[in-house]
């Protein structure tokens, strides 16, 4: 680090403690309670720390210390319609007044399962749980069911949730099992050396790509060919659209892709803001679910949270205005302004890095391999350990509290999630934010400048 990179760092994040009192005193609280360095989740652990909320609408965010934010971590890729949707908040409020938990079953179920089987013709039946982990872990256990198979395959750095079986193999205090394999993203080969070496049940893959929507993106082909080729070896195929559900179109990634899968698993976006999950799928792998399975295949699915009347409150109010696509249509629409855009300034800057993605725009520092790549679907980097942020983490957690500082949340720090609710106003500041701290950090060599032949 330079004199004037370390100077730079100082000044920042001194400017930040001056203007982040109040969430600093309640972090210092926290940290007694939260042994993740006073967090609650992992993408929430910063220095000197995130801002602490104390309400939010559309596009905005506000701390405890009256700072002012555009979102867009907008609740980890949850909320496609923004903040404070009127439509669900109403719907949640009125079935507040009614009840909050039946212990039994209500109407609001059926409804909302109609509209998410209106969007994803897949979705023969449909399996409620309280989180889109819960949904691949039950998944899995379909697919064990059905084939008679326990191993699972997997694709490197996609993530499906941190419980046993859904990690990569060897993650610290889980199981050591062979019955969990991992393989290399889009590598087709690969996958098929693994499907005809041993007797899998499922292949399981996100949709867009790993991280959130193609941080790492996936090759589309690549993605095409795995149902076929799970299904040459008696395989089933499910799709993680946990981030991807109803967000890059009504049915989804695979609608948006063109492919079929045997199960999806659903999160995020399906519960309109509050806490769901679901998976759907062909209707004889849910079997397994019926009280008239016989014992050795039965599957005794109870859950206090699955399918509670506030949640399908919320998710039903979101899902009838995902139906004809306008906020998946407005989000990436205000997401491609500020890619491009984006693109055209780093290159004018001589800064090494791209933006990449659809509604979820990730930041890329690092080597440019090419310039002619399709954004929305590519990166212009091949090197997965330089698109995982790795190589450059120093600079992202920098950029984060830059950003931060000037009044703009990303998640990771390089992670633009839009939604239905950030308008061409954002787009315009969020540019100038961007400009002016690409400005700064570029003065003090503290981000990779493009090479020069």
């Amino acid at each position: 680090m330079n004199q004037e990179h370390k100077n730079g760092a100082d000044r920042l994040t001194q400017e930040y403690v001056r203007s982040h009192r109040g969430s600093l005193s309640l972090h210092s609280e926290a940290e007694r309670h939260f042994a993740a360095a006073g967090a609650t989740h992992a993408a929430r652990v910063a220095d000197p720390c995130r801002p602490y909320i104390t309400h939010a609408a559309g596009s905005r965010k506000w701390d405890v210390d009256g700072n002012e934010y555009i979102d867009y971590t907008m609740g980890h890729g949850a909320l496609i319609l923004g903040h404070s949707h009127p439509a669900v908040v109403s719907a949640v409020r009125e079935q507040a007044g009614r009840g909050l938990h039946y212990g039994e079953n209500h109407e609001l179920e059926i409804r909302w399962a109609e509209l998410i089987a209106r969007m994803m013709p897949i979705a023969e039946r449909i399996e409620f749980c309280a989180a889109g982990q819960e949904a691949n872990m039950m998944a899995i256990r379909l697919a064990r069911v059905y084939t008679g198979r326990r191993r699972i395959l997997r694709l490197r750095y996609n993530y499906h949730g941190w419980a046993e079986g859904l990690v990569a193999p060897g993650a610290p205090g889980c199981i050591t099992t062979d019955d969990v394999t991992e393989v290399p993203m889009n590598d087709l080969a690969a996958v098929e050396r693994a499907l005809s070496g041993a007797e899998y049940a499922l292949l399981l893959s996100e949709g867009g790509g790993a991280r959130m929507a193609g941080q790492l993106p996936v090759d589309l082909d690549f993605q095409r060919a795995l149902p076929h080729l799970a299904h040459r070896y008696g395989t089933l195929y499910c799709i993680d659209e946990v981030v991807t559900g109803f967000r890059d179109s009504p049915g989804g990634w695979q609608q948006l892709i063109g492919v079929t899968p045997d199960l999806a698993t659903l999160g995020k976006c399906v519960g309109g803001g509050l806490p769901v999950g679901a998976v759907v799928g062909r209707a004889d792998i849910f079997d397994s679910l019926n009280p008239a399975a016989t014992p050795d295949r039965l599957i005794n699915h109870a859950g206090t949270w699955n399918a509670n009347p506030l949640s399908c409150a919320a998710g039903a109010a979101a899902c009838s205005l995902y139906l004809d696509g306008t906020p998946q249509r407005q989000a990436a629409e205000s997401a491609r302004r500020f890619r491009d855009r984006g693109n055209r300034l780093l290159r004018d800057m001589g800064i090494s890095g791209r933006l990449h993605g659809r509604s979820i725009v990730h930041l890329y520092l690092g080597p440019i391999e090419r310039d002619d790549f399709d954004p929305d679907f590519e990166a212009p980097s091949t090197d997965i350990e330089m698109l995982a942020g790795t190589a450059h983490a120093a600079a992202k957690t920098r950029f984060k509290l830059h950003l931060l500082q000037r009044g703009v949340a990303t998640l990771r720090g390089g992670m633009f999630i839009f939604s239905a609710a950030h308008d061409a106003g954002d787009v315009e500041a969020t540019l100038a934010v961007l400009q002016e701290t690409l400005h700064t950090m570029h003065r003090e060599s503290s981000i990779p400048a493009q090479r020069t032949s």
